[in-house]
């Protein structure tokens, strides 16, 4: 057991970012810290596996403090003479979900494979490792004095024959938020076909606002290796594919939860090019993805709402925005502690109203709380959530006996219409009330029915469909696109 230690600064201010001299601390390149993350609900321990030299350095050279106060977890990295913070992150993982489960709350430790990418330090630095306990107060769990003059440094190329695309360049990638997407489930056959998925989801991106606003601020590359077999992981449909990143449906027995565990392998893929934000683009046309704040997110690219998980997926990776739905199924237990504020900006429990964290976007004479047709919503909510789950129940079944193709198909169609006349009828309960297009607080967020509130009716983060992101979400993309890019 480590002994914990409460942070004294839980946010320093994006200004303070100029005082670090990159120069001074660092070569424009990255030292890849990864370790194991093990343990269970009450426990956690980190152990280094390795060090490695990537060649780039993508991140901005001016901002290297983290200003947003999000993620479950927080790096940060002090120049070992002067005791100066000199780089930070907050980022969420795969363990931090685990923690939540119920298999974790019985005591079943399990151990994840990570990884801290930092500028790497001309200097000996020390690096520190915090988590948030319940209360979000940051506990430091790991600190590592690194010189790099006594330690074995991986300088081998990890991304060895793996084939580059520039989808969308637009400069410098210190001065840019760099994008990649990394193949899995394509096969020697498929590389055409992740050409052209990249170059679709790319134009999905740069033309969903604020994205469309900000091209000139963005790279977007794709890295493609191919894997053995077409498609991945479907656990439930008893079908197993040997593919490059290994990615599997059932990810912490979610039926569309869609992750990978291979970190190692997705960190090598990835030094191939300068990268802010890892996308994993899985070729499959079943419905499914995951998205994992300042760590990765993956999504299928064929199925009816691709396009719309791809977007909503993003938002969870590239900006750590929360889930604002509460009806559909999770495997999680408690996610956010009552009584607790989370961190992400675009969900609150509203313990002081008056204190509203995006109430500069509220306009005056919007009552907080904010009143909407709830009970109407939710009905239709759980009536869909009973068809669908046994619509997911019949596919599964079919899968694994191997049923007539046709009768597979139009199980599929008959789930797809039904998910169109549920998004139909929801358009219509939200884009007539009275408060459909203004921020507010409206109850259900967050995987909870009550007692936790978004700031508009409906968002990308909310549900599936071709919607914008509301405007709190917006705005804190923007925020994390200027902070990579200057």
């Amino acid at each position: 057991m480590f002994k914990k230690f409460v942070l004294l600064f839980l946010l320093i201010p994006l200004f303070l970012s100029a005082q670090v001299n990159f120069r001074q601390f660092f070569a424009d390149s990255t030292l890849r810290i990864d370790y194991y993350h093990i343990g269970d609900a009450a426990q956690e321990m980190i152990t280094i596996d390795q060090y490695y030299l990537q060649p780039y350095w993508s991140g901005s050279l001016q901002h290297l403090i983290d200003p947003f106060d999000n993620g479950k977890y927080y790096i940060q990295v002090f120049d070992s003479v002067t005791k100066q913070v000199i780089f930070s992150r907050g980022f969420n993982s795969y363990f931090g979900e685990y923690q939540t489960t119920s298999q974790a709350k019985k005591g079943i430790k399990r151990t994840y494979h990570e990884s801290a990418l930092i500028p790497f330090p001309k200097v000996p630095v020390v690096f520190r490792l915090f988590a948030r306990d319940r209360q979000n107060k940051l506990n430091l769990i790991f600190e590592q004095t690194i010189d790099l003059q006594k330690i074995q440094i991986s300088k081998e190329n990890r991304a060895a024959g793996a084939i580059v695309f520039k989808s969308h360049y637009s400069g410098d990638p210190h001065k840019k938020a760099d994008i990649v997407f990394l193949s899995e489930g394509y096969t020697v056959k498929d590389s055409l076909k992740f050409k052209n998925d990249l170059q679709r989801y790319t134009r999905v991106l740069l033309n969903k606002e604020p994205f469309k606003s900000y091209q000139g601020k963005i790279n977007i590359y794709g890295v493609f290796k191919p894997s053995a077999e077409s498609f991945c992981d479907e656990p439930t449909h008893e079908k197993f594919r040997n593919t490059l990143l290994n990615c599997t449906f059932n990810s912490m027995g979610s039926y569309r939860y869609l992750l990978t565990e291979d970190n190692r392998t997705m960190q090598d893929l990835a030094s191939a090019v300068p990268h802010d934000a890892i996308i994993i683009m899985v070729n499959q046309q079943r419905y499914g993805g995951g998205g994992i704040y300042n760590f990765y997110m993956d999504f299928t690219t064929d199925n009816l709402y691709s396009e719309n998980v791809f977007i909503h997926e993003f938002g969870h990776s590239f900006a750590g925005l929360a889930d604002e739905y509460y009806a559909s199924s999770t495997a999680y237990d408690e996610f956010y502690p009552p009584g607790v504020e989370p961190t992400e900006p675009n969900i609150t429990r509203l313990l002081d109203p008056q204190n509203l964290k995006w109430k500069k976007l509220v306009e005056p004479g919007t009552p907080i709380p904010t009143p909407w047709r709830k009970q109407e919503f939710d009905q239709l909510q759980i009536d869909y959530q009973k068809k669908r789950q046994r619509l997911n129940q019949e596919i599964a079944e079919l899968n694994k006996t191997k049923a007539d193709s046709a009768l597979l198909a139009a199980k599929k169609k008959e789930a797809d219409d039904l998910a169109k006349a549920f998004n139909k009828k929801v358009d219509e309960i939200l884009h007539k009330d009275q408060y459909s297009g203004k921020v507010g607080a409206f109850e259900g967020a967050g995987y909870l029915s009550t007692g936790m509130y978004r700031p508009m009716l409906d968002c990308v983060m909310f549900r599936n469909g071709d919607k914008p992101f509301c405007q709190v979400c917006a705005q804190r993309i923007r925020e994390v696109i200027e902070f990579l890019s200057e």
